[in-house]
């Protein structure tokens, strides 16, 4: 396995390509820059509060708190008296309906996150939220609301009862992180970490459009990691997300953020490490590396570990402030591309300020592998000027978009192997504030890029929650 490593990064290092120059890449970017053709408000009075260096309303890592399915695009965050509130609308124009679900948030926490998904086999719209190391609340629509949407109001009472189970299916009372994905046969996946941070597996459960089974864990907290400064013994897996590609493969980057700051130069930094890589041809049950090895079985002991060496696509230590939970996504090729941003050795390597080295010398880089097995990787050269995440995404053509904190949007061409990344849109006129979530299956669906951001406020005022709509080039 060790041999295997040494071999995949070569072949990154190898396959890594320059930045393009403004000559070479004009024949081939992505054309004009991206058009913001609609900017609508969900509501003026959104709750707002920074904690973790963001907002509850919109982290990256909630994958799907605006999605659209079957015509209608659907909302989810938290008003000003901390209720949660759905909305919908029928694109491309129609009219926001918002109702407010028996639910309020608990803390003033930014993991506590509302996270929606659709099973397309019951045509059911899921709600997961507010939940972080402890328990959560779920609840799900009536049969056919998403399917059949000119059937049915947009009223709460087509909502059954908030749980703290799913339909009876106990989880864990240490829930984090959920994450919504349909399999291609149609079923409903929930991806969620039990345990806490630096001691926390990853684990899947899974609707059949009519009950819900926990399949168990696949990432091991246990196993010893050492670095230069000292070791650990105990850590979580943090995902970029999970996404099927056109072959019906399962793709997921993933870092590890250890327990023990003793693996850090500094007790100012971030313990997260390496840029990694499993893969599943049978829907989350078996995982393997990129060489087709095994790396883990879900439900059982034979879990995804940081012993896995061969699941490493490049080697990052611990002192780089390498961002977890970054973005990710397979473009129409079957294709597996991941964001990863953190502070490069040129810029020193010992971050002593995680926060205050980031927003400095933290770069973005674009990562995809290629048809033949090898890795590629192309720093965005537009440095993000933040803690926080970016969003990657991709066009029919198989453009790249990454939709970066305050919604500033790069952007680089297939034609260009991804390297001719630059701004199409800086953000400034939106005033968003931190990270921004994006609506990947309407994308997918009739090509708009929707948005949804938070407005800039301070403290504890509430501010405007939008959605703004772009028409991409090309």
């Amino acid at each position: 396995m060790p041999a295997r490593r040494t071999i995949l990064l070569g072949a990154l290092a190898a396959a890594t390509v320059p930045m393009a120059s403004a000559a070479a890449g004009a024949a081939t970017r992505p054309g004009p820059p991206a058009r913001l053709v609609s900017d609508t408000q969900l509501d003026a009075q959104a709750l707002y509060f920074i904690s973790y260096d963001g907002l509850v309303n919109n982290n990256s890592f909630q994958k799907s708190g605006l999605l659209t399915y079957r015509g209608h695009q659907y909302a989810a965050w938290y008003t000003a008296d901390r209720t949660a509130v759905l909305a919908r609308r029928r694109l491309p124009h129609g009219p926001w309906q918002t109702l407010r679900l028996p639910h309020q948030l608990r803390y003033d926490d930014s993991h506590n996150v509302i996270s929606l998904g659709v099973s397309p086999l019951d045509g059911r719209l899921h709600v997961l939220m507010d939940a972080h190391s402890d328990a959560f609340f779920y609840l799900k629509s009536a049969r056919g609301l998403v399917s059949n949407p000119g059937r049915f109001s947009w009223s709460a009472a087509h909502f059954g009862p908030v749980q703290n189970t799913l339909d009876g299916t106990p989880l864990t009372d240490k829930f984090t992180y959920p994450q919504f994905l349909a399999t291609p046969e149609g079923r409903l996946q929930l991806l969620y970490r039990t345990g806490v941070s630096g001691n926390g597996q990853a684990a899947l459960a899974e609707y059949d459009g009519s009950a819900w089974r926990n399949l168990g864990e696949w990432s091991d907290a246990a196993g010893r990691y050492t670095s230069e400064h000292g070791g650990s013994t105990a850590r979580s897996m943090y995902v970029n997300g999970f996404d099927y590609g056109p072959d019906r493969s399962l793709h997921v980057f993933f870092t590890w953020r250890e327990q023990n700051a003793s693996v850090m130069c500094s007790p100012g930094g971030l313990s997260n490490h390496e840029m990694a890589y499993v893969s599943s041809a049978d829907r989350g049950r078996t995982w393997r590396d990129v060489s087709g090895a095994r790396v883990g079985v879900t439900g059982t002991a034979d879990r995804v570990a940081v012993t896995d060496t061969g699941t490493v696509v490049e080697a990052i230590g611990p002192d780089h402030s390498l961002m977890n939970q970054e973005s990710q996504a397979v473009d129409s090729a079957g294709r597996p591309h991941a964001l990863w941003s953190y502070v490069p050795g040129r810029f020193g390597q010992c971050t002593t300020s995680y926060a205050a080295d980031r927003v400095a010398n933290a770069r973005t880089f674009h990562m995809y592998l290629d048809s033949a097995g090898s890795w590629h990787k192309t720093e965005i050269p537009e440095a993000p000027h933040s803690t926080q995440r970016s969003r990657l995404a991709f066009d029919r053509h198989d453009n790249a978009y990454a939709i970066m904190p305050r919604a500033k949007i790069v952007g680089a061409s297939a034609a260009s192997g991804w390297t001719d990344w630059r701004v199409l849109y800086d953000g400034a006129d939106l005033n968003a504030y931190g990270e921004v979530l994006i609506d990947e299956l309407r994308l997918k669906a009739d090509g708009t890029l929707s948005v949804l951001y938070q407005q800039a406020s301070t403290g504890t005022t509430p501010s405007p929650i939008r959605v703004a709509d772009f028409a991409l080039p090309g």
